[in-house]
């Protein structure tokens, strides 16, 4: 299981003053998720933000077949949230679910805005990681418009590269927007190799 100190997170990002930090942080509240917890639900407005430490999220949602279709994972030094319900309070359109025991940080909304007031750096840190996730959610629509089923598979494999070993080939499958047999095919040839 890999592992990212949030200290070390946010440190890497901006220059934070350990003064900063130590304040920072008293915002934020560490706990131990055991796996197949929920945290957000659809429809409902997100209120909390979250930073793993350890283990791996995902977001999904129910297709007007009522099946679940991942849309994204999150892991090991990464923030998780139902973004636009989080920033916007409004209803999420997915829930978000902790796949493996994690342990994550997390902070409201309130006490975020709070943070941004105080530290302007926040607001630094705020931008850099809201551009690092639009990048990736672009990168993922270019991905699905434009690459063949195994170059997005290949994709995932380098964002995600022990995600494999992680959750079920359904999730991945229905992430990368292909059936479990045209996954499983590609999986095949790939050990082929």
């Amino acid at each position: 299981m890999t592992f990212m100190n949030i200290s070390d997170f946010l440190k890497a990002l901006v220059p934070f003053t350990n003064d900063e930090l130590d304040d920072i942080l008293k915002h934020f509240k560490k706990e131990a998720i055991p796996k197949n917890q929920m945290l957000v639900r659809q429809g409902e407005v997100s209120k909390t933000l979250y930073f793993i430490e350890s283990g791996l999220g995902r977001s999904y949602y129910l297709n007007q077949a009522g099946k679940e279709i991942t849309q994204w994972f999150f892991g090991s030094g990464k923030f998780m949230a139902s973004a636009d319900s989080f920033f916007q309070q409004c209803p999420s359109l997915y829930f978000i679910e902790v796949l493996e025991d994690a342990v994550i940080y997390s902070i409201t909304k309130e006490k975020l805005d709070e943070l941004f007031d105080t530290y302007p750096k926040m607001e630094k840190l705020g931008r850099l990681v809201t551009t690092e996730m639009l990048t990736k959610v672009v990168n993922k629509l270019n991905a699905i418009q434009f690459q063949t089923a195994k170059e997005r598979y290949e994709y995932m494999l380098a964002e995600f590269p022990d995600i494999s070993y992680q959750v079920s080939l359904g999730h991945i499958a229905s992430y990368l927007g292909m059936t479990q047999e045209t996954l499983s095919r590609i999986r095949k040839s790939n050990s082929r190799k």
